[in-house]
């Protein structure tokens, strides 16, 4: 039996889905099905059978499973020491994230990786935000890239970079006319918004009832690219962050303006599951993240960090301390880790 024929039986048992399996393993659905009658035809039963809900586990599955699960841990971990020794940057990662940090921010920072490292399978997934949080706990992804990280005991966080909120409007919208606009020029407007529970709607309705705004939405979604999409044929105008913009900005669909009080900026950050052994291609991603000095559509005015331009010129003898600071981040994380560990043990 091969491990890692397991590794895909694992996989199933976990996601509920065979073609999820086939994904994170870069592999098809046809042979994830001929993995599992491997297993079923050595063991001579049953090991999966079909639910509403996906693919779950008969008495027997879950028996394999449960036994599976730490051999296929355990075998990874050996990979990643392996390939440590080697200084061979390999493999698959499974990146957790939302639309508008996927599609706008992280593409140039993927290609920089890919272009250092292509030997390595990057499999970038679009969830909402609770949805990461879960995958991570339960072993489905290996990173995750959110807005406004939520604290949470289990969760490594690492700071990524800042964007920088911004109210988008039709062209022909009397405020298109503006390049600035005052938070208080905004009551009475119609909204297009995230939905209720996404962070980056908890933060525009902070920032807008701060100023003595009450917002009224028209119309809300899951994800930038369907809000945008609203702005534009006049369902209202949308708070949203500046690097999501610069196409529709620079061909004339909306009209983006920045806000008098601001900058208003959203957090980005890197997750990880505590205790999880990360792999040397893991590492390396987190690096090249969190050390890339790389240009982001829609932050030309602005550092990554959402300082404006006339900032540059004090902040420059602090950049070398700042890229040391962010390479030892993951480092001081996992040392913390290993010291919180030694104390539960004595």
């Amino acid at each position: 039996m091969h491990i890692e024929t397991l590794k895909v039986f694992c996989d199933i048992i976990e996601s509920g889905s065979v073609s999820y399996a086939a994904s994170q393993n870069f592999v098809t659905q046809s042979a994830v099905s001929q993995q599992v009658r491997s297993l079923e035809d050595k063991y001579e039963c049953r090991l999966l059978e079909r639910a509403r809900a996906g693919v779950k586990p008969t008495a027997a599955g879950q028996i394999l499973y449960n036994s599976s699960k730490e051999i296929v841990r355990r075998f990874v971990e050996l990979e990643n020491r392996l390939r440590e020794i080697g200084s061979v940057v390999a493999g698959g990662i499974r990146v957790g994230t939302v639309y508008s940090v996927g599609l706008h921010e992280l593409p140039p920072y993927l290609s920089e990786f890919l272009r250092s490292y292509p030997q390595v399978n990057v499999h970038l997934e679009y969830l909402r935000s609770n949805k990461i949080y879960e995958d991570l706990l339960e072993g489905k992804i290996d990173l995750g890239v959110v807005a406004y990280p939520a604290k949470r005991s289990q969760i490594i966080t690492i700071a990524f970079r800042h964007d920088e909120l911004v109210l988008v409007v039709p062209p022909d919208d009397p405020l298109a006319k503006l390049n600035k606009v005052s938070v208080a020029q905004l009551i009475g407007q119609r909204f297009v918004g995230y939905e209720r529970d996404i962070a980056t709607r908890k933060a525009s309705d902070r920032i807008l009832r701060e100023y003595g705004v009450r917002p009224h939405y028209t119309m809300e979604f899951d994800n930038i690219e369907t809000i945008k999409r609203a702005v534009e044929i006049g369902q209202g105008i949308a708070i949203v962050p500046r690097s999501t913009v610069e196409l529709e900005t620079s061909r004339g669909s909306l009209k983006m303006l920045e806000f008098n009080e601001g900058p208003f900026t959203r957090p980005l950050a890197i997750i990880y599951k505590r205790g999880r052994e990360l792999s040397p291609a893991v590492r390396k991603f987190i690096e090249v993240l969190t050390t890339s000095k790389l240009p982001i559509p829609g932050h030309s005015a602005r550092n990554t960090d959402g300082r404006h331009p006339e900032t540059n010129e004090r902040s420059q003898n602090n950049d070398r301390g700042e890229r040391h600071d962010r390479g030892e981040r993951l480092d001081r994380a996992e040392r913390t880790e290993k010291v919180e560990k030694t104390a539960q043990t004595h």
